[in-house]
């Protein structure tokens, strides 16, 4: 049976996962993705991927990933482009002093939160790093804020304290040990952080409609917010599959 060919396969190289999708101009086929430190396999994870016509990256993990995927991508005769972050592009106008310094994975998820309703918008990625963006019903990235995830604030509790090593917790109000103690001030670092975000747009006056939320640790910040959010699991996907339109 000839499998269909997919149009696009978007690939986002974070610093712990490279996740990609196949696109046919509609919907995502298919998703997948590997440790980054694996990124070397990545032709070998791809060798069951139908056709492509074309392939779009944001890597966020340094010059061997890139290599890595460029030469996956030649291997297959696939078009590599690589997002980076604009001026202005899909109806979202960057605010930052230099455009070019947003990280690509950040701008992929505005290009996709804009496209996502009217309104205001809290853009909420949660992976090695927990970006906090405002982005307002205009398509003005007004600005957010990067803190260390959950588990790499735990970790640097562990590299950087004698007592305190990187032990699994689980979640409690009032932790009555220091793993469950360290897990629970991560995740509450994580929330203050969304919350104080969420408060400060309030303040500007463009409070927002939507809460977005994705990235590998949204399921363990989901439980704990206190406020109405969706989840997107390809959120970052979605904004390369946008702007592969464009370039």
């Amino acid at each position: 049976m000839t499998r269909p060919a997919a149009a696009l396969l978007a690939i986002d190289a974070g610093n712990t996962r490279i996740k990609w999708g196949l696109h046919d101009g509609t919907a995502w086929l298919s998703t997948g993705g590997i440790a980054t430190a694996e990124s070397a396999q990545i032709g070998d994870a791809w060798s069951e991927l139908p056709p492509v016509e074309i392939a779009i990256a944001c890597n966020v993990a340094g010059d061997a990933v890139e290599r890595d995927l460029a030469a996956a991508c030649t291997s297959r005769d696939v078009t590599l482009l690589r997002l980076s972050a604009r001026a202005e592009q899909l109806g979202v106008v960057n605010g930052y002093q230099d455009p070019a310094q947003l990280g690509a994975d950040r701008w992929a998820a505005l290009l996709a939160a804009h496209a996502v309703g009217s309104g205001n918008k809290l853009v909420v990625n949660a992976g090695t790093a927990l970006t906090i963006d405002a982005l307002a019903a205009d398509g003005r990235f007004v600005g957010g804020v990067i803190v260390p995830g959950p588990s790499l604030m735990r970790a640097s509790l562990s590299g950087g304290t004698a007592k305190l090593r990187h032990t699994e917790g689980t979640f409690a109000e009032f932790p009555q040990s220091t793993p469950d103690a360290i897990t629970s001030g991560a995740l509450q670092a994580c929330v203050g952080a969304i919350l104080r975000m969420r408060h400060a747009m309030m303040e500007r006056g463009m409070p927002p409609e939507h809460m977005i939320l994705s990235g590998g640790a949204a399921g363990v910040l989901a439980p704990l917010l206190p406020i109405p959010f969706t989840i997107h699991e390809n959120l970052v996907l979605d904004g390369l599959a946008r702007a592969a339109r464009q370039l």
